[in-house]
């Protein structure tokens, strides 16, 4: 019994550290042309964010996918949810709809999926970690043409990490 408790466990830690998030829409042609200029990228990542940023374009190549972009947009959007789950100390993907929509309005997004985590201690791990996932994987190696990243941590030293992708 002691065994299949400690097993439901970890399986209830690793839901509730690593979740993926998704959603598709029609994108009316218009809209996405009048997003189709280029957006900035001036955002300063930290070298956490730029190591998963590396790490998962690398994971992409490696497999013959295109390599993603950074949109500044799509990062304020994680960064938003990052705070957010800081400031709780949960890790969810709350307001998803929210996030979806504002890309989709700002980047002509069409395609929006989210990897959020807790706890790991290095890009490496955490970028490891989503790609021993089914569901954060194929958020990894989807049909994305751009991504953002943040990662924060709160008072005890705990990362915290949103990684989106966009299709546009």
């Amino acid at each position: 019994m002691l065994k299949i408790t400690k097993h439901l466990c970890a399986v209830l830690i690793c839901t509730l550290t690593l979740t993926s998030c998704s959603k598709d829409t029609d994108v009316l042609q218009e809209q996405s042309n009048l997003k189709a200029e280029i957006l900035s990228d001036n955002v300063s990542y930290s070298n956490i964010e730029l190591e998963i940023l590396t790490a998962v374009n690398a994971h992409r190549q490696s497999l013959g996918l295109n390599k993603l972009g950074r949109i500044d947009d799509i990062t304020f959007q994680a960064e938003d949810h990052t705070d957010y789950m800081v400031e709780n100390k949960l890790v969810n993907h709350s307001d998803f709809d929210k996030r979806f929509n504002a890309l989709v309005k700002d980047v002509g997004a069409s395609s929006v999926s989210e990897n959020v985590g807790y706890g790991y201690r290095t890009a490496a791990a955490v970028v490891q970690a989503w790609l021993a996932s089914e569901g954060h994987k194929a958020n990894v190696e989807g049909d994305f043409t751009h991504f953002g990243i943040a990662v924060d941590s709160d008072d005890n030293g705990k990362n915290y990490f949103t990684n989106i992708f966009v299709k546009r």
